[in-house]
């Protein structure tokens, strides 16, 4: 299920956009995460919420992300938090994850005026640092920055996104079409996300709403297993 917590990492906001194509203040989305033959097979969480610190540094973005799921003998449980700057730039990135018996706490704090960034294991755990760029940009940051440059009719060329590791992610167009959502279908332009690490590889399809918000509406991911999904979860 790796593949499909990398995936939920790149996933974005619902409600109404401002002009730039970001949350106003704040937001709130949810997903279904569904086995292939449609049944549920978990949720998924994502929340946006402008910060105004009392110093010079100005409002930053704050991101959250939780994904609960669960195999036969085997619990998934995510929670990812991002603070980013304006423009998308990270300033502080934490995982914490628990699959079945594998676990992991860990915080990257990033410097893009020195270009380099601490990694460091919770609870005592190493640290590294490692060079990143002038603005680095985690997952969740990068899709924020994504729906922002598909709102002004643009897609980003092939970049790093940190997610703990350094992944190279490249995003291919694949039309417009219709999507079923609820029950209901909506229009969407397809990307094709490859995304690389050091020693993984994955294809996925993403589908955001032509609105201005350039929603997320659905993200296939394949598995041996077949074609997991996450669909999201209209308010009614």
């Amino acid at each position: 299920m790796r593949r499909s917590l990398l995936v939920a990492a790149l996933l974005c906001a619902w409600r109404a956009p401002a002009e730039s194509g970001l949350p106003a203040d704040g937001e709130t989305l949810r997903y279904s995460v569904n086995w292939p033959s449609g049944l549920p097979l978990g949720e998924g969480e994502f929340r946006a919420v402008k910060l105004h610190p009392p110093d010079a540094a100005g409002p930053r973005w704050h991101f959250t992300m939780t994904l609960e799921a669960g195999l036969p003998s085997f619990e998934i449980s995510d929670h990812y938090r991002s603070v980013a700057s304006p423009e998308l730039c990270s300033l502080e990135f934490e995982k914490h994850f628990r699959h079945g018996k594998r676990k992991a706490d860990e915080r990257t704090i990033f410097d893009g005026e020195r270009g380099t960034a601490t990694r460091q294991t919770l609870g005592g755990g190493g640290k590294s640092e490692f060079p990143v760029p002038g603005c680095p940009r985690d997952g969740l940051a990068f899709l924020y920055f994504l729906r922002r440059e598909l709102s002004r009719g643009r897609l980003p060329g092939p970049q790093t996104v940190f997610f703990g590791a350094p992944y190279q992610i490249r995003l291919d167009y694949g039309g417009r079409q219709m999507v079923r959502i609820q029950e209901q279908q909506w229009p969407a332009d397809r990307l094709i996300a490859s995304v690389t690490g050091k020693a993984s590889q994955v294809t996925f399809e993403l589908f955001f709403s032509t609105d201005h918000a350039r929603t997320p509406l659905l993200v296939r991911v394949p598995f041996a297993l077949g074609t997991f999904t996450m669909e999201l979860v209209r308010e009614p």
